[in-house]
């Protein structure tokens, strides 16, 4: 058998001739629409899913439930329908927020006003942060508003994108505050600052979780897919995975509770 037999048959790829740069530069152009198309798809998605299960849309078509109808009318899992309702809610609140920290008759004409469905967050961003919409609403609110005041910087469409997309992104990084009330007695107060260590690290355990196993899967479907090698790999049981998983998606340190804490 000859070298080039020995390499078809282990599935190598045959040579291609080099890639210039004006083909690399339109590749990646389309990578970007092709991007930018995926992330105004969850912004329609979430519009259209808060105005569906806002009318009760199930009702009319014999459904007696939003996860009945969203099982029967598209195949999908009681958790997915749920997770639908938990973008639209965010995106929702980001919408009141922007709506909130802008004086709309002033950029309307530039934009946040027209294209409000698109500030360019994934799906997962979105479930992220559905549980502590309103530290995002308030964050961007304040930023929004002083700029605003500020007058040194327009209010344009790519200016408020900006804005919204960093104040989820700071909020998705950082766990969850810890209870503001401190006691006075050193044990309390340091075992306290350990469960506080204790969650910091379980929320960053989480985020690598979701790199792997996307906020939309539900555990069973996460726990049968990457993540249990990622989780053996690094030496954690995957229900401490699981369960940091969840405290990354939700905030809630209950999701600890029996597990990392």
């Amino acid at each position: 058998m000859g070298e080039h037999d020995e390499d078809q048959e282990h599935g190598a790829e045959p040579a291609r001739p080099p890639l210039t740069v004006a083909r690399a530069r339109e590749m990646t152009a389309g990578l970007r629409e092709a991007m930018d198309d995926v992330q105004r798809s969850v912004a329609v998605l979430a519009a259209r899913v808060r105005d569906a299960h806002t009318a009760h849309v199930w009702l009319p078509l014999g459904h007696p439930s939003w996860e009945a109808y969203c099982d029967a009318e598209f195949g999908i899992s009681r958790a997915q329908a749920y997770r639908l309702l938990d973008v639209a809610r965010a995106l929702a609140a980001i919408h009141g927020a922007v709506d909130a920290g802008t004086d709309l008759s002033r950029v309307r004409d530039t934009g946040p006003g027209a294209a409000a469905l698109d500030y360019g967050l994934s799906q997962r961003a979105l479930i992220a942060v559905s549980g502590r919409t309103g530290v995002v609403a308030e964050l961007i609110t304040r930023r929004l508003t002083a700029l605003a005041h500020s007058g040194l910087q327009a209010l344009d469409e790519p200016t408020v994108r900006a804005v919204v997309r960093q104040a989820v992104r700071d909020v998705r990084i950082a766990p969850p505050p810890p209870p503001a009330d401190r006691s006075a007695d050193p044990v309390v107060a340091a075992g306290r600052q350990l469960t506080d260590d204790l969650s910091a690290s379980a929320h960053a355990i989480g985020e690598l979780m979701l790199e792997v196993a996307p906020a939309y899967l539900s555990d069973t479907e996460a726990a049968t897919g990457v993540m249990a090698l990622l989780c053996d790999q690094i030496g954690e049981p995957l229900e401490h995975g699981l369960a940091a998983r969840r405290y990354a998606i939700s905030g809630d340190r209950r999701a600890l509770h029996s597990t990392l804490l």
